[in-house]
């Protein structure tokens, strides 16, 4: 069985808060996301229309050097990794991310693409720039397991909304 894929195109860094945003409507407590993409292609601009959405009002950085930021939220506690600077996977296993969306979390791992055969279901998100001046991005959203399979239909659509691609039902913003 193959994996979904959406791939959108965010013309701005609006745009891609605004995926970010729509996929951290669909997220729950025990999903992983995962982030792909080379050095500066918004993966923490990503972390951050992500957990905004999530209710995060703290400012939201890259956790390179400390490896995991938590934040608390009204709901699941938002996980923010960045797996950079590891460089075996006994580090990574080490940061025990299964287990802290087990707990009432939700993970999302910058370089996550790296560690990605070590989770179970999850979604993986890849950014590959295309004008930095404006920050332009294409996003492509790829889903793996039964958890991501029973919601793409949905995610799909509202990923496709936030960059102004999906169709209008009718009556829809008239």
């Amino acid at each position: 069985m193959t994996s979904p894929r959406l791939q959108l195109h965010a013309p701005t860094l609006r745009a891609t808060h605004a995926v970010a945003a729509a996929l951290a409507s669909f997220a729950r407590s025990g999903d992983v996301v995962l982030l792909a993409g080379e050095m500066g292609a918004g993966k923490t601009a990503f972390a951050q229309g992500f957990g905004a959405a999530l209710g995060v009002a703290e400012p939201i950085t890259s956790p390179t050097f400390t490896l995991v930021h938590s934040y608390e939220t009204s709901g699941p506690t938002f996980h923010h990794a960045d797996l950079y600077r590891l460089d075996r996977l006994a580090q990574v296993a080490d940061l025990a991310l299964a287990e802290l969306a087990e707990y009432d979390g939700i993970v999302l791992v910058e370089w996550g693409d790296v560690v990605e055969s070590t989770f179970g279901d999850h979604l993986l998100v890849r950014l590959e720039p295309v004008d930095h001046d404006l920050g332009a991005r294409v996003i492509t959203i790829q889903a793996f397991g039964h958890t991501w399979a029973t919601r793409w239909e949905r995610l799909r659509v509202e990923c496709e909304r936030a960059v102004g691609t999906a169709p209008q039902a009718a009556g829809e913003g008239d």
